[in-house]
């Protein structure tokens, strides 16, 4: 046919599950075009015949504009031979096919209920009304209920479910919303809520009333099942701390619209872009009304809103915020099989709200806080992984990062792209690492991703580091880990040459034995130079120091590294050792005194620890950051001026020498000084440290670029105060955005260090 020509169109990214090829069908027929289009493994292929200007049109809107849902990250046009039987036959969506090909694969996460499905769950005359699992192409489980791709129905737990011919004909018809939604279900044919005996409705209400008596229900959600009870009622949330043996980490609390979270919170414009988006995460946020049974010791409170028509069902039979936590005991991993549910929380829930759609894949609510118009995501879990993140350096190979020990994830990484599996927790739990391992191989799988190299941190004690050296590969690639921080935000931001790393958190193995945690380094990808660090301080009793502050606040007042100024004099320590028990007191000086037990570190965190309990703030604690936590809540926004602080040169490096801020701290203590200003005043100061110590690496030939990570960059306010001054120094300064920058974005630096040094030996 004169003027006509034909085009082959692959199309990859996320492009599965997101209601792609139903998009391009409208298109395509909009514009008069003829042909066809499939998934493929994990990508979209189409041909289609027309007129050149029609299907430049075509190509132009799948490029800028696709389903909300898509990234497009590449497409490839070829032209082919005209296919006659193309014309005139219409555009059709073909049945998925597999083949051998090396393309990269691409599992969409899954997406809270859209704007259009939640109308038709309050819609009387709606033939779903009130049914908790309503979706469509825009929204849904993707993630949770994925068995293999290609991305179709019969490959995902949803084919348990066979579809009523109401349904049948809603995922056949072009024109409808619901055109090739594989989750697609209805009351008739689709999953149906359980408690114990009763189904439906009379389940839900049965739910309703436990939670208005003050009880906890364990509900089925979409990657896992959560604890739930009435952030309202204090003697519900005590009770739910006691049973879960959580008694002072923040819950999460799920309000019912931006209205509630209002009257609880300050909400900002990036702060109610972010609660509203698809991912859905737990936002922190300033409180408005502090619920102290639900955030003790901190001024912040995580809101999330509904996440599926299950949760809304429920928030509006209860019309009150609920506490939405993981269904799980302390450092545990959520569950999801139900009767692995039934018995790690049947101590904990008074009754269970599930239903029958498996889940595939578990996945806990992600965590984000929001600073100067950027979201910053502090937990990659639901709604973000496990999607991919381009890497700077392309993989010469197939990888994996091994990720640390706490906040565990991994990454799989290929053909420049990297997925972050989702949060694991904590490896040292048994179960946990089970599930480490369980989520590793579903992802693996899933993205065909065979790792030939790994990378780990140099901790031999890390169960990750040793998991990695039981893996046949063929390449081991050890990454430390504070290089790992500061190139996972590198990456992010796609950095390949070099930059100032800042690295703050607890601890990680520096390449000279000994622990890191307060680093300045002049880095790239593949490689760094210590120039500069926190003075050593004792860890007595090593790891128990971590759980006891006040220990810490001892190793730092009895063996604090000698740089050249006294410590703080005895009459100024009194007070504090005063209140503590006097036998422990003895103990720890004893074990600083003789260097037992004590191994030496130059910790960012531990000194945030030490100030909080020398501030009163806390002695132990009971989760990872508490300590510090409570020290950035002191301070709050209140403004203050430096302690006093000290750099010297030790061993060719810049360092920071507490002793004159811990003195000053001290003094203002035995003034009367208030808690609240001396908190905001040891913030200033450690940003005036920061940047004094960056300046000084920028005077001696650094770069001027700026790499902030590490888990203390996850506390609001030295973030903002250091990023302020550096970008007064004219400071090019960046820090993770969707790679979170504490142990959670290690595996990403851990691959793309690697993947730089593998190509860099090619």
């Amino acid at each position: 046919m004169s003027g006509r020509i034909t085009r082959h169109i692959q199309v990859f990214g996320r492009v599965q599950g997101v209601g792609f090829r139903p998009y391009v069908h409208r298109t395509a027929t909009a514009l008069g075009l003829d042909g066809w289009v499939s998934n493929v493994n994990g990508h979209v292929e189409l041909t289609a015949s027309g007129r050149h200007a029609a299907l430049g049109e075509l190509v132009a809107s799948l490029r800028d504009r696709p389903p909300p849902l898509a990234a497009v990250r590449r497409i490839d046009v070829t032209d082919v031979a005209g296919d006659e039987a193309l014309v005139g036959g219409g555009f059709m969506v073909r049945s998925s096919q597999a083949d051998s090909s090396a393309a990269p694969r691409e599992i969409p996460p899954d997406a809270a209920i859209c704007e259009a499905c939640l109308r038709e769950l309050s819609d009387p005359e709606d033939r779903r009304y009130r049914y908790p699992f309503i979706n469509c192409t825009d929204c849904g489980p993707r993630a949770t209920v994925i068995e293999e791709l290609p991305y179709d129905r019969e490959r995902t737990t949803m084919r348990r479910f066979p579809l009523c011919s109401g349904c049948a004909a809603e995922y056949t018809d072009p024109a409808d919303r619901r055109f090739h939604a594989e989750p697609l279900a209805c009351p008739v044919c689709g999953p149906r809520l359980a408690w114990d005996d009763l189904t439906g409705e009379a389940a839900l209400r049965a739910a309703v009333e436990v939670v208005t008596d003050g009880g906890i229900v364990a509900v089925k959600g979409l990657g896992g099942y959560q604890l739930v009870c009435d952030a309202t009622d204090p003697v519900a949330v005590a009770g739910l701390r006691r049973r879960k043996h959580r008694p002072a980490k923040p819950f999460a609390v799920m309000v019912r619209d931006l209205a509630t979270a209002r009257q609880l919170a300050r909400i900002g414009a990036t702060e109610r872009d972010v609660l509203t988006s698809s991912q859905r995460p737990v936002v922190l946020v300033a409180a408005r009304s502090h619920l102290p049974e639900v955030h003790p010791g901190t001024h912040r409170v995580g809101l999330f809103l509904p996440t599926t028509g299950l949760h809304h069902l429920l928030l509006r039979e209860l019309d009150r915020p609920l506490v939405v936590t993981s269904g799980n005991l302390a450092d545990e991993p959520i569950a999801v099989d139900d009767a692995e549910a039934r018995l790690s929380l049947g101590a904990v829930a008074d009754g269970f709200l599930t239903h029958d759609r498996p889940i595939r894949a578990r996945y806990d609510d992600s965590v984000v806080q929001t600073l100067r118009r950027s979201a910053l995501v502090l937990r990659r879990a639901r709604g973000y992984a496990p999607a991919p993140l381009p890497l700077p350096v392309p993989t010469a190979l197939p990888l994996a990062g091994a990720g640390a020990q706490l906040k565990h994830t991994f990454t799989l990484a290929e053909h420049g792209r990297a997925h972050i599996g989702t949060h694991t927790g904590d490896l040292a739990d048994a179960a946990t690492y089970d599930a480490f391992e369980a989520s590793y191989a579903d992802l693996t799988h899933l993205t065909d991703i065979v790792p030939r190299a790994i990378a780990h941190d140099l901790h031999p004690g890390y169960l990750s580091t040793q998991w990695a050296h039981a893996q046949p590969v063929e390449h081991r690639i050890p990454v430390q880990h504070h290089h790992a921080h500061v190139a996972a935000v590198a990456a992010e931001h796609g950095l390949i040459g070099p930059f100032v790393g800042v690295a703050y958190d607890g601890l990680g193995l520096g390449d000279d034995g000994t622990l890191w945690g307060g680093e300045i380094l002049v880095a790239d990808l593949t490689g760094y130079r210590r120039v500069g660090r926190f003075a050593h301080a004792p860890l007595p009793g090593g790891e128990a120091a971590v759980r006891h502050p006040a220990r810490m606040a001892l190793g730092y007042l009895h063996g604090l590294e000698p740089l050249g100024v006294l410590r703080p004099a005895p009459w100024l320590t009194r007070p504090f050792t005063a209140r503590l028990d006097g036998r422990e007191t003895r103990t720890v000086r004893a074990l600083v005194e003789r260097g037992v037990n004590c191994p030496p570190a130059s910790s960012a965190g531990r000194l945030f620890d030490a100030t909080a309990s020398l501030l009163g703030l806390g002695d132990t604690v009971s989760y990872e950051g508490q300590a510090a936590i409570a020290l950035e809540s002191a301070a709050g926004t209140l403004r203050a001026d430096a302690l006093p602080w000290r750099l010297t040169r030790a061993d060719g490096l810049w360092v920071y020498d507490p002793s004159p801020t811990l003195t000053a701290l001290l003094e203002g203590l035995a003034d009367g000084a208030p808690v609240t200003r001396l908190a905001a005043a040891f913030h200033t100061t450690i940003a005036e440290v920061t940047a004094a110590l960056v300046e000084r690496a920028v005077a001696a030939g650094a770069p001027h670029t700026v790499c902030l990570g590490g888990g203390c960059f996850q506390n609001r306010r030295l973030l903002a105060d250091v990023g302020r001054l550096l970008r007064a120094q004219g400071l090019r300064v960046l820090t993770g955005n969707t790679v979170p920058v504490n142990d959670g974005g290690i595996s990403y630096g851990q691959a793309a260090v690697a993947s730089a040094l593998l190509a860099k030996e090619r």
